[in-house]
């Protein structure tokens, strides 16, 4: 009869082996996972930082001026040094309501309120104002300029417009008296009109010098109220000026001339021009001599 051979394991049925093992074996695989999300953790934050610092905007990111390289097309390399320039330029778009913002935020928290003035460090700032000219040489005017605008700049840019700070000056009146969506409706009329890439501070003085002092707006959507000001500029447009019937200023230097070669002829002392175009005038009326009729119907069938 063959004996089965018994073996002795030992913590095998032991309940309190099995759950310290079952504990190290999961702490061990958290360990690995916190390890392995660490290490996924820190190679995302080193691209991340990588893809910003390739972004981040700076002098030594914008090439060194240098001569042309020749009188024709841009070569490649021109056409990189370019689109890196225009770059740095376009950074003004957003630059000033970024400035506007950031002294907003500071003035309306006082966060300065504790800051040692640089000059005198007894004491902290009292202002904004104050502190935005002493450490960073913003003018007192140049300061409110920037907290004013700031928010009409946000909203443009976060709506596809690239809205320089004339722009945004020229509609801060319009945008007292009648409000933030207003003002947006304006550029948006402009941009629809012109398009976004040709809207300028001129045409949003000139679009604004066409609505009425007493237009009153409804807070609506922007698209609305452009379209709203569309019709009120279509109603209240001026009719052009008719034309001039003044003599131009050379024509008038042209005639003098003449009267003084008339004069000569004459014997005369200065001919005053309307005596001339008295006399013109009599010749081409008068059915007995067409010649001059006749001169100044051939200069009108040639357009002279």
């Amino acid at each position: 009869m063959t004996k089965t051979k018994k073996y002795e394991l030992d913590g095998w049925d032991d309940d309190e082996a099995s759950t310290a093992a079952a504990t190290s074996l999961t702490l061990t695989e958290t360990r690995i996972q916190e390890e392995r999300h660490a290490s996924t953790g820190q190679a995302i934050a080193e691209r991340v930082a990588a893809a910003v610092e390739a972004a981040r905007p700076g002098l030594d990111k914008v090439p060194d001026p240098v001569d042309p390289e020749g009188t024709g097309d841009l070569t490649a390399e021109e056409h990189a040094r370019l689109a890196d320039c225009v770059a740095g330029v376009e950074l003004l778009s957003t630059a000033y309501w970024i400035a506007g913002k950031s002294l907003d935020t500071i003035a309306c928290g006082r966060l300065f309120r504790r800051l040692p003035h640089k000059l005198e460090p007894d004491r902290c700032y009292h202002t904004i104002e104050e502190w935005a000219e002493t450490e960073h040489g913003i003018s007192r005017s140049r300061c409110s300029k920037l907290r004013a605008g700031w928010e009409l700049g946000e909203i443009l840019n976060a709506r596809g417009h690239k809205a320089p700070e004339g722009q945004v000056r020229e509609l801060l009146p319009f945008r007292n008296r009648h409000g933030l969506t207003a003002a947006i409706g304006v550029y948006e009329l402009v941009a629809q009109t012109v398009g976004t890439d040709k809207v300028t501070a001129g045409r949003l003085r000139e679009t604004l010098a066409l609505l009425p002092g007493d237009l009153t707006i409804s807070d609506e959507d922007p698209a609305t109220i452009a379209q709203a000001l569309q019709g009120v500029i279509e109603g209240t447009e001026p009719q052009a000026p008719p034309p001039s019937t003044a003599l131009p200023p050379a024509l008038k230097r042209d005639v003098d001339r003449r009267a003084v070669a008339l004069a000569d002829r004459l014997d005369r002392g200065r001919i005053p021009r309307n005596e001339v175009l008295a006399h013109l005038l009599a010749a081409f009326a008068d059915d007995s001599d067409p010649r001059v009729f006749d001169a100044v119907l051939e200069r009108m069938k040639t357009g002279r």
